[in-house]
């Protein structure tokens, strides 16, 4: 002890004198080191005029601190900076207390040596480490943008289930769902057992398939439904004849306005849309007899289709593929061709069926002409069996079209069994000879359809279809061939030889076949089921069932 306080005056001289012979510049430099600790300065070139700050390094520590690049404003160059916390002075504690290993937020660390969690700040997450050893990390919910996404190395990482967002089901997905659903009814139908009904069950050979025909009928019956649009004013709109040669105009206007059964008050809700004007109507009020100017149909037909089309999403939407128009009179087709769509697209109910004026049996409708001159069937219906029929063939009509003008100058009054003539003599009953007859010569007038093919159903006389090019009612239902004859123009000199080789027995069975499919045909007032009224509308739910609906956003 003696000798170090002998010596200490010696070294405190030696002390002084070296720094009084060190420069300014030297001394200022060892402040610093003292100050920064173990801050490197970069002194490779002399010529610097300032030190390169390179890295950084905690005290006591080997690990090394990256600058804040997302916030470089807050790395601080200041020396005089407290060296525990380079980024914000403020949060540094003077806590004689304070955990040395977080000198910003002493409650955040854990000073447990068994603890191998550590617990981020979430809230300042740039003031927390990175040990090695940690094993669990807690995200920074707040800044995600600062978490390691880098799962490439996590063994037990599993990404999140990706959820898949469903559409939601709009009226009309629900409205095509059902069809598709009596789609496979049908089909399924064709190779089950038949459907049991307490009104009338389908079979025999009238049918082409009675039992799919008699389960889309059910199906019919089960869902579809029509809008009627309401825009227009009678007499065009929303009214037809009913008591003569196009009665079936106004029959079934009428009677769908009235039905509580299809009739849907909600447009989405329809299978189809129905336009309610009357081809009958149009020629009678718009048109301008023996102008032959088509304009004022055209204009009011157009104009309707631009009303509705504007006011409801639906015309635009199929393009009138799922609207249909009724007409008996003969200038149906020609109306329908004033709106492209309505001819090309739309569901055409004609009683002009005829394919070589574009009818187009997959989508358009042949319907019965009915000549109901009182607006009922009363005393038309009915005849009595094929043995009571004493003549082979009936026809009684003035020209009206060039077929009928054939018939004529080949039999009319040539053959006392084929009783053919214009007019009817004074007293004889037109439906009484229909009843008399076998087989009821049908020619087509100027247009293809005839009333008459009605008349001989109503009274059991088997029909002698004469056309080119018509196609029969109901005959996507109904086989023609099994309880009808038909014959071209080409064939009228045969027409006698044709109905002769038909056999005793054949002609029978024919004319049974009549009396079944008779209520198809029959007109009733409310409508019954099965007959025309309902067979019209199973023809039109038929063309629905052949395509797909599709919204815009689709």
């Amino acid at each position: 002890m003696k000798i170090f306080l002998a010596i200490l005056p010696l070294l405190l001289v030696a002390g002084f004198g070296i720094l009084s012979i060190m420069s300014p510049k030297e001394i200022e430099e060892i402040e610093v080191l003292n100050n920064n600790h173990s801050v490197n300065f970069n002194l490779s070139s002399s010529t610097l005029p300032f030190p390169v700050l390179a890295i950084q390094t905690l005290p006591q520590s080997n690990e090394t601190k990256v600058l804040n690049i997302s916030k470089p404003w807050v790395n601080s160059s200041d020396p005089l900076n407290d060296p525990l916390n380079e980024t914000e002075l403020w949060l540094n504690s003077t806590d004689p207390l304070n955990d040395p290993l977080n000198e910003t937020e002493p409650w955040v660390n854990s000073t447990d040596p068994l603890n191998e969690t550590e617990v981020f700040n979430i809230s300042k997450s740039w003031l927390n480490t990175t040990d090695p050893l940690n094993e669990t990390k807690i995200f920074n919910i707040s800044k995600p943008w600062l978490n390691n996404t880098d799962n490439s190395l996590n063994e037990t990482y599993v990404p999140p289930p990706k959820i898949k967002q469903q559409r939601k089901f709009s009226i009309l997905d629900r409205t095509e769902a059902g069809l598709l659903q009596a789609r496979n009814a049908i089909r399924e139908a064709i190779n089950s057992s038949q459907t049991q009904d307490p009104d009338y069950v389908p079979i025999g050979p009238m049918y082409w398939n009675p039992k799919a025909f008699h389960r889309s009928y059910i199906e019919m019956e089960k869902q579809f439904k029509v809008f009627v649009y309401e825009e227009g004013e009678p007499p065009v709109f929303h009214n037809g004849p009913c008591k003569d040669i196009y009665s079936m105009e106004g029959n079934f206007i009428h009677t769908i306005e009235m039905n509580d059964q299809f009739i849907t008050k909600d447009p989405q809700k329809a299978h189809v849309f129905f336009l309610p004007f009357s081809v009958v109507m149009l020629v009678h009020y718009v048109y301008i007899r023996d102008s032959h100017d088509y304009g004022p149909i055209r204009k009011t037909v157009t104009d309707y289709i631009d009303v509705i089309s504007g006011k409801y999403p639906y015309w635009n939407r199929s393009l009138g593929a799922d609207h249909f128009m009724l007409a008996c009179h003969d200038w149906g087709p020609d109306t329908s061709s004033f709106v492209p769509y309505l001819e090309k697209n739309a569901i055409r109910v004609l009683c002009n069926a005829n394919t070589s004026e574009k009818f187009n049996p997959a989508k358009d409708v042949s319907f019965p002409e009915i000549n109901l001159k009182t607006g009922l069937m009363k005393g038309v219906l009915g005849g009595p069996s094929a043995s009571k029929r004493s003549v082979l063939a009936f026809f009684a009509g003035g020209l009206h079209g060039y077929i009928r003008g054939i018939l004529l100058d080949h039999w009319e009054n040539k053959d006392p069994d084929m009783m053919v003539q214009r007019y009817l003599p004074k007293g004889v009953s037109y439906y009484e000879m229909l009843r008399k007859t076998k087989y009821c010569l049908c020619p087509s007038g100027y247009e293809v359809a005839s009333p008459r093919v009605v008349e001989a159903i109503y009274t059991g006389c088997v029909p002698v279809l004469i056309s080119d090019h018509y196609v029969p009612p109901f005959s996507d239902v109904l086989n023609w061939k099994s309880f009808s004859v038909e014959v071209s123009v080409k064939d009228i000199p045969k027409l006698k030889d044709i109905l002769m080789r038909i056999s005793p027995s054949q002609y029978i069975r024919m004319q049974r076949r009549i009396g079944q499919v008779r209520r198809h045909f029959e007109v009733h007032s409310p409508p019954k089921r099965f007959d025309v009224f309902h067979m019209i509308l199973h023809s039109v739910w038929l063309r629905r069932l052949n395509f797909k609906v599709h919204d815009d956003d689709q």
